[in-house]
């Protein structure tokens, strides 16, 4: 069969039908790439694993906290991409050619207010595009690799700076183990309650998932 049967009774070539299930089974995994949550969910490991707790909270939890807070973040950004493209389309305004290019705007905003001149510039040449005037007048192709890397990049950084907190609670214990001739006490059992109080005290969850939000305005 050459064409299918949609349901406003007009009908859709198999190769474009095929060509919409495709980008909609690989919709979840570009939406992660072009938002915050690579970011986001890359951090709150580094800071799981830095308190030296590796199943709490679990991972289940870890997603959806990512989830939800990558939402929240996102929200002008869905907004716009909701006034300026889905209901123009929706109201039988505009083509589908014309909302894939008015969604992209926005998005492509998004990720160049968070990726690094350096990245772009290196994902420019590789490509060989042609010298352009603006940096939103890019592919989708040049400018989704160059926010991953720039993301990839701070959440490293990101989860460095928490780390050394924690890591100068473990050699302070341990040191004083090792002082005190207890070779054979795990320091980070002892180390782990003051790593759990300091980061109550400091109200932790709260603290981080405030910055996360900064980081992204």
């Amino acid at each position: 069969m050459d064409a299918l049967v949609n349901i406003n009774g007009d009908r859709v070539p198999t190769l474009e039908l095929l060509l919409m299930l495709t980008v909609i089974a690989l919709l979840p995994s570009i939406l992660v790439m072009m938002t915050s949550f690579t970011r986001i969910v890359i951090i709150l490991s580094f800071v799981r694993n830095a308190l030296g707790v590796q199943q709490v909270p679990p991972s289940m939890v870890m997603v959806g906290i990512s989830l939800f807070l990558t939402l929240f973040i996102m929200n002008p950004v869905i907004t716009e991409i909701n006034t300026t493209a889905y209901e123009p389309y929706k109201n039988e305004e505009i083509s589908q050619e014309e909302v894939l290019k008015r969604a992209q705007v926005p998005l492509k905003e998004f990720m160049l207010r968070q990726t690094e001149v350096s990245s772009l510039n290196m994902y420019k040449e590789l490509s060989g595009a042609e010298e352009i005037e603006e940096a939103t007048e890019l592919p989708m192709t040049t400018i989704i690799p160059a926010f991953i890397t720039s993301e990839l990049k701070r959440a490293f950084m990101a989860g460095f700076l928490l780390f050394l907190p924690f890591l100068l609670i473990d050699i302070v214990v341990s040191t004083t183990l090792m002082s005190m001739g207890m070779f054979m006490l795990p320091p980070a059992t002892i180390s782990l309650p003051f790593k759990l109080l300091l980061f109550v005290t400091v109200d932790g969850w709260q603290l981080l998932f405030y910055n996360l939000v900064q980081s992204f305005r």
